[in-house]
């Protein structure tokens, strides 16, 4: 077996040096390029950053019910992730004037915009009896324009580059775009909005959150037009041999391409740990009531911007050289060691004694975890977006299929059918310990069911995420040099389809 194994790795050796010296062939972008399209990750990160605080507005501000409220989002994504996979037909098929995928993204992003605008400025005035329904039907709009803008930074990614080495560079600028905006947003709301409004539980907080994050977002959805722009053209799609993409395909994709459905389960376990932990409601029974400072929360994020983008940097680097698959490995291994660090730390030591005006042991520790346990976690979401091209890549080379629109939205719709349940589980958590009108908020008192029940949000359940995501790595075969071989095989069979249009 061993001198099987040996003879295997050493044929794979040699096709990759036999194919090494044609990546001069290989669709590269201008790194301006792929850092504007990457504001297109960060642009609808605005919206969905201003919908997860949507449970303080539904409850304090329209009226209605924490377990209601929880359930409808859950309902509501559901129903995100049935609309992913017609919408990524839909893009397959588009192919007019403004290219394949610029269109969903100036849609979704109007779309998207409309919704806010009703949403926070008229649903608190109609009458009860409606007011549920209506936030119901917006939410769902708003799912649309989300599905609409965000398909497109899954399937963009295969027309920007198709170089197994600068692919990682999306996650460089996705990381560290992303970074910053969550602690620009971080500080903005807990040493801003809040303090300006007097809690969650006001209108006026949500008109000014609200009209901010539709002008950042629409700078940054220029921006990523811009990006792809020229990239946004028949011949960077696939092998350049259009093959008809049906219902039935998607079923047939989902089913014969192993790595996708690794995929799937690394990133929907993932970010169902990810959206839970980093729900504002967690955040605030974390710095709010156990910590005790709810402003130290804001002051973390500005800290953790630079350590941020310094992992992401370096941990995008060792990507591109290693290959994403064992970059993501390496960063998953190293947020459970921080996360699981804070929790020892959160639960033997004195929490109250983590103070920005303390420095003593419990703040020194708890920063250094939490800032490089951000800094990792935030990186091993990032590299996942680089292999979703990669699937497709290897999809367009077993069967001929390219389908970024498709490959993508598959994606997404186990990814949401699955993490949609972030705001039940909050939601039920919650109720279990009495909570079931009004979410905790920065003045509620200190008690033990709080204390477990946000360390089974904050920690356990992206822990939990993490250990099923490494088990599916493991099955997960798109390294780097099978990624190579892949890529210039498509190169040579694009060479030749284009050879026989010519003649």
């Amino acid at each position: 077996m061993d001198i099987a194994q040996e003879n295997n790795r050493a044929q794979g050796e040699a096709k990759v040096k036999s194919v090494s010296g044609k990546k001069r062939d290989f669709n590269r972008a201008k790194v301006w390029q792929i850092g504007f399209f990457a504001a297109n990750n960060t642009a609808t990160n605005a919206y969905m950053f201003l919908m997860m605080n949507v449970a303080y507005f539904a409850t304090g501000v329209v009226g209605l019910g924490t377990v209601l409220v929880s359930t409808i989002i859950t309902g509501s994504r559901i129903f995100d992730g049935i609309t992913d996979p017609i919408i990524g037909m839909w893009i397959d098929k588009t192919n007019g004037k403004f290219g394949k995928f610029r269109p969903f993204m100036v849609g979704g992003y109007l779309l998207m915009t409309a919704v806010m605008l009703l949403l926070f400025f008229t649903n608190q005035l109609v009458p009860d009896s409606l007011k549920m329904p209506y936030f119901i039907v917006l939410y769902a709009l708003y799912i649309i324009g989300y599905t609409f803008q965000t398909a497109v930074t899954k399937s963009g990614q295969s027309v920007i580059t198709s170089d197994p080495e600068q692919r990682p560079l999306f996650s460089t600028f996705d990381i560290s775009m992303t970074s910053i905006f969550f602690a620009g947003a971080g500080i903005y709301l807990s040493n801003y909005l809040v303090p300006k409004y007097g809690g969650w539980n006001s209108e006026g907080l949500f008109h000014e959150f609200a009209l901010t994050f539709i002008i950042f977002s629409g700078v940054l959805t220029t921006l990523a037009v811009i990006g792809i722009w020229a990239k946004d053209r028949p011949e960077f799609f696939g092998t350049g041999e259009v093959k008809k993409i049906t219902f039935k395909d998607m079923w047939q994709i989902l089913k014969g391409n192993r790595p996708l459905q690794m995929l799937v389960i690394t990133a929907s376990t993932t970010k169902l740990g990810q959206q839970v932990a980093t729900n504002s409601i967690v955040m605030v029974m974390l710095f709010g009531i156990i910590i005790g400072d709810y402003g130290m929360f804001g002051i973390l994020s500005a800290i953790m911007l630079i350590p941020n983008v310094v992992i992401a940097f370096f941990g995008t680097r060792i990507a591109g050289k290693y290959g994403t698959k064992q970059g993501y490995i390496l960063s998953t291994w190293a947020a459970i060691a921080t996360f699981v660090g804070m929790f020892l730390l959160l639960v033997i030591g004195d929490p109250r004694a983590i103070a920005m005006d303390n420095w003593g042991f419990m703040t020194i520790a708890f920063v250094t975890l939490y800032v490089i346990g951000n800094g990792v976690r935030t990186l091993s979401g990032g590299l996942v977006i680089p292999m979703i091209p990669d699937v497709t890549d290897y999809e367009t080379h077993k069967t001929g299929r390219y389908a970024p629109g498709v490959m993508g939205t598959i994606f997404s719709f186990v990814d949401k059918m699955i993490s949609s349940f972030a705001q039940t589980i909050i939601g039920f958590s919650l109720a279990l310990i009495g909570y079931e009108q009004l979410f905790p908020d920065v003045d509620t008192p200190y008690s033990d069911n709080i204390l477990w029940v946000t360390m089974f949000l904050f920690v356990g359940t992206l822990v939990f995420a993490w250990v099923a995501s490494l088990i599916a790595m493991h099955f997960y075969d798109l390294d780097k040099d099978k990624m190579l071989i892949i890529q210039n095989e498509l190169q040579d069979k694009k060479g030749e389809i284009l050879a026989k249009k010519d003649q």
